[in-house]
């Protein structure tokens, strides 16, 4: 299997339309080659293309900054001698000075398949930048670790965020190629669009479904360590709007979820009460955990281990928003008054609740509060989402 940027950097023909082109590259840490060469590098290599600039999105070009909301500066490549623009820093969209750096921008970024993850949205600002400035994109696929299933509600109007891009439900089920032409599509953006394939691309064949597993994995972003987080993410960020651990400051971030006062085996036993359904094609392991940082930093928890991997995972049927949403609706059902939700400006989205800006809108936080919602409820909801989603864009599909 080939990822975009080792068919660009294989083949002079794909790289044609480049040369004598002032070329930006758009990268994270996990922009490497098989052998572990970061892209910036690899195409600063080729001879025959022009590294102008290059532009890091949240967390950094490297990789340098380890929580949300903690911003990256501009600054000078060290070994290329080019600028290095953040856009996660002074500012979210890329400036006209930026722009003006380029006259085709490479994107190459490791995406998890989630609206969330806010590289989707910086995809975006940059293909509509790049549809002012007359500036050509191009994306260089990359394999959606979460593979094709798509889970969650759809994103409300009037909540756009920085971790909100568009109508786009939890779990997507594209690539970032395919979800760029997504964007040009139904924002209507006139723009140079190119779409560099993966070659060997098979989201639906095991043992990743999608995700090579001989291939080394490299965390896009710090709380990102594996397949396993990947596959759980569309359901455990919501654990960032909650005041549970997300398992930030342990080795396993974003897999597990707990606090203190609560009991992991009750929990298990209500979640499997109400939607045992909801449970099938991963594994609930109750575990103790104590956080080195971040919320209940120094106090042990009692929590629980989502495992979507091992024998009893099933690509299929494994459904992590709903896992995570049935974790807050049993913690709902055992303590009516539990201080569930956090209050602070999620992602600079002022006076709104982060649960709610994480999910689109509040109708998650209103099913798990309202004590009489049920189960099917949720799922009246979820279903036509997800349903006129992958209706609208299979066209986008390119595998």
């Amino acid at each position: 299997m080939k990822f975009g940027i080792e068919r660009l950097l294989a083949d002079p023909a794909l790289r044609a339309p480049l040369i004598g082109k002032r070329v930006a590259l758009l990268a994270h840490p996990a922009s490497v080659t098989r052998d572990l060469t970061h892209s910036l590098d690899a195409l600063a290599a080729l001879g025959d293309v022009k590294l102008s600039a290059a532009f890091g999105p949240q967390h950094g070009l490297r990789g340098d900054k380890q929580d949300n909301m903690v911003e990256t500066e501009d600054s000078i490549d060290p070994v290329h001698e080019i600028p290095v623009f953040s856009l996660y820093g002074e500012v979210r969209r890329p400036t006209p000075e930026m722009m003006a750096s380029f006259d085709v921008i490479l994107i190459d970024l490791q995406d998890l398949g989630c609206r969330i993850y806010t590289f989707i949205t910086t995809l975006l600002y940059m293909l509509e930048a790049a549809a002012s400035h007359g500036k050509a994109v191009w994306v260089l696929d990359r394999p959606n670790p979460a593979g094709r299933p798509v889970e969650g509600l759809t994103l409300r109007p009037g909540w756009e965020s920085f971790v909100g891009a568009g109508p786009i439900p939890m779990r997507h089920g594209l690539t970032l190629g395919e979800l760029g032409a997504w964007f040009v599509d139904h924002f209507k953006l006139d723009v140079d669009y190119r779409v560099i394939e993966m070659e060997g691309y098979q989201p639906d064949e095991a043992l990743g479904f999608g995700w090579p597993t001989d291939r080394v994995w490299i965390n896009p972003s710090p709380n990102a360590p594996n397949l396993n987080m990947a596959r759980c993410y569309a359901g455990t960020v919501m654990l960032e709007g909650a005041t549970l651990s997300e398992g930030r400051g342990t080795t396993r971030p974003l897999e597990l979820f707990g606090a203190p006062d609560i009991e992991a085996r009750d929990l298990i036993k209500v979640m499997r009460d109400l939607a045992p359904h909801w449970l099938t094609g991963c594994t609930l392991r109750d575990i103790s955990f104590e956080p080195t940082f971040h919320k209940h930093v120094g106090i042990l928890c009692s929590g629980v281990h989502i495992h979507a991997e091992g024998d009893a995972y099933d690509h299929a049927a494994f459904k992590p928003w709903r896992v995570q949403a049935l974790a807050f609706k049993a913690i709902r059902a055992i303590f009516p008054g539990y201080d569930l939700w956090r209050d602070f400006p999620y992602e600079y989205a002022f006076g709104k609740l982060p649960i709610d800006v994480i999910n689109g809108g509040p109708a998650l936080r209103e099913w798990v509060d309202d004590a009489a919602a049920e189960v099917g409820d949720l799922e009246a909801l979820a279903q036509p989402d997800e349903a006129a989603w992958q209706a609208e864009v299979v066209d986008h599909l390119i595998y």
